[in-house]
């Protein structure tokens, strides 16, 4: 395929994604989810943390209860071929277990090495972020990441003809309960961050892709 080609696939994509509601029910091949799903591992990730789970919901039990709590997914729960909890890490503070581990998956494993980029992530969290002592900072710090696996996985699957729909319309709190219940998450380490739908439209949307005018949202300053 010819860089020219790819641009207009590309473009195609982009004015083909939309926020879907209501699916028809036709499943998603395992090889097309699985490279949704490989759009998110690879994702980037603030300093290389990967901060991060992307839960394929198949429990109906589950399903059922959040239902009641998500009043942002109910149809999509009834019809999407596959649910995606985004689950973002708590507490990653720059010397948590996580952190380090991330470093020595990079191939930093020698103990300056180490001690270098841990202050360095440090004075990053403390001074540059001011969230190295706030567990709700460091949640929303990871939280955020999660939403850039998130349009990774959305324009993966448009390019292959799939629907999506992200989904922020839930009581995060019930939410988080539901999950610790069942074994889905442990909250003393983890919660929801987002939640994300797939599969094939039931119709086409009533209105148009509509954005802001370009010039609004794009500038460039010399």
């Amino acid at each position: 395929m010819s860089n020219d080609e790819m641009k207009q696939k590309l473009r195609a994509a982009f004015d083909f994604r939309t926020a879907v509601r209501v699916y028809n029910n036709t499943k998603i091949t395992d090889e097309d989810l699985n490279l949704i799903l490989d759009a998110a591992w690879r994702s980037p990730s603030s300093v290389g943390l990967e901060g991060w789970r992307f839960v394929v919901l198949e429990n109906e039990e589950i399903k059922a209860k959040l239902k009641e709590v998500a009043w942002g997914a109910q149809y999509q729960l009834e019809t999407a071929s596959h649910f995606i909890l985004l689950i973002a890490e708590k507490n990653a503070r720059y010397d948590s277990p996580s952190m380090r581990d991330s470093l020595i998956r990079r191939g930093i494993t020698d103990d300056e090495g180490l001690t270098s980029r841990i202050n360095l992530y440090e004075s990053f969290q403390r001074n540059n972020m001011e969230m190295a002592d706030n567990p709700r900072a460091l949640f929303d710090w990871t939280a955020k990441q999660t939403y850039i696996a998130l349009g990774n996985m959305m324009s993966t699957a448009a390019l292959i003809g799939i629907d999506s729909c992200p989904i922020e319309g839930f009581d995060y709190r019930k939410v988080n309960t539901i999950l610790e219940k069942h074994g889905v998450i442990d909250s003393e380490k983890e919660g929801i961050a987002s939640m994300m739908s797939l599969g094939y439209r039931l119709r086409d949307p009533k209105h148009p892709q509509n954005r802001k005018n370009r010039k609004e949202v794009i500038s460039f300053y010399k």
